[in-house]
């Protein structure tokens, strides 16, 4: 069979794929769009490895081709970037545990249809039937597989399409939460098992420690980074922002109350914030320290957690949990400050996005430790 039969086979099996995904589009159209980029990633690679000796019909050659022969007005949006994008994505997902399956049964009789000098109908009607196998692969929407085409770490990767899943993050959401180093912040704090956890399962909300992060992210208030401000002002903003703070601290959390007061001996004392996970069924504290965390700090939250344990929550409730949001923490000090079993946590924040190598740095020194 000559190469150029082979090309015109691929072209039409991209017609084919078009049209059938096209008809199902008015039903579910961006899944469908998902479905049809994976297997036009996937038809790309395979006909480079059939042809990885002629390099007329490989690589960026083979892309410009395609796009001239697809472009408008035959299947829109087609180029040679998309194209590119198609191939990635079917190279990064082509080992998805819940894919294998169903590639194991069928991949030979697309295969066939790529190399086949007979008409493709027969092979693409098996075909249909294998797109509707690959529908529930993919949750997520083709402008959300492209943004997490932009991490390389495949478990990194993974966590975030479970969790824009799981939360129904937007695309927006999505990139927010990766730009502000989310997985890198949650694995900083749990052991090589929690972080092989995360990969797979993504957040799972089971005790206390699930729902910090270190360091916690600020930016979407808006604050320049600078000594100045008062606890007051952090808190006003946060309260301006809550549905973007809310975000931030992860799954389950209801915000109840602001400067919650409560009476002790006489004296007045003032709780910053207010929450309640209703995953861990709890009440959930935030203190805010504009500067440097002291053993003063963290016995007030003890104290305010103490309260809420003996005259707030219900039997059916589990312990109350504190969290001392500060600029600058020692970790030795709370480590010496607090007891092993303590339901209060030190976290920093920052008002700006992490540095993304950084993070990874500490979370790769981390890993070597363990």
């Amino acid at each position: 069979m000559n190469n150029n039969l082979q090309f015109d086979q691929l072209v039409e099996l991209f017609r084919l794929t078009h049209q059938e995904t096209q008809y199902r589009a008015s039903r579910t159209v961006d899944t469908y769009l998902v479905v049809r980029n994976w297997l036009f990633g996937w038809y790309i690679v395979e006909f480079e490895n059939g042809n990885a000796g002629h390099a007329e019909l490989y690589g960026q050659a083979l892309m410009m081709k395609l796009a001239k022969e697809l472009g408008n007005p035959q299947i829109k949006g087609i180029s040679i970037t998309s194209l590119k994008q198609c191939r990635r994505f079917y190279s990064a997902y082509k080992l998805v545990d819940k894919t294998a399956s169903i590639m194991t049964f069928e991949e030979e009789k697309m295969r066939q249809a790529l190399s086949a000098s007979s008409s493709l109908t027969t092979p693409f009607n098996a075909m249909q039937e294998f797109i509707t196998q690959l529908m529930p692969c993919f949750t997520l929407g083709w402008s959300h597989y492209v943004t997490l085409l932009t991490i390389d770490n495949s478990s990194e990767r993974r966590f975030y399409e479970i969790e824009a899943t799981a939360n129904s993050w937007s695309v927006r959401e999505l990139e927010r939460q990766i730009a502000s180093s989310l997985y890198e912040r949650l694995a900083l704090s749990r052991n090589k098992d929690e972080i092989r956890q995360l990969a797979e399962q993504g957040l799972v909300i089971e005790k206390a420690a699930d729902i910090i992060k270190n360091p916690f992210v600020l930016e979407f208030l808006g604050l320049e980074e600078r000594a100045g401000y008062s606890e007051y002002e952090l808190e006003a903003a946060i309260i301006n922002k809550i549905e973007h703070f809310l975000l931030e601290l992860g799954k389950g959390f209801l915000f109840e109350a602001r400067q919650k007061r409560f009476t002790f001996d006489n004296d007045h004392f003032y709780v910053d914030l207010v929450f309640y996970n209703r995953l861990l069924r709890c009440y959930v504290l935030i203190d805010l320290k504009r500067d440097k965390l002291t053993h003063q700090d963290l016995g007030q939250m003890q104290m305010y957690v103490n309260y809420f344990d003996r005259y707030v929550k219900t039997d059916d409730e589990l312990p109350t949990v504190g969290i001392v949001l500060c600029h600058r923490k020692n970790d030795a000090l709370v480590e010496l400050t607090l007891p092993k079993d303590a339901n209060i946590f030190a976290s920093k924040y920052q008002l700006y996005l992490p540095s993304k190598e950084e993070l990874k740095y500490q979370l790769e020194t981390i890993e070597i430790d363990l």
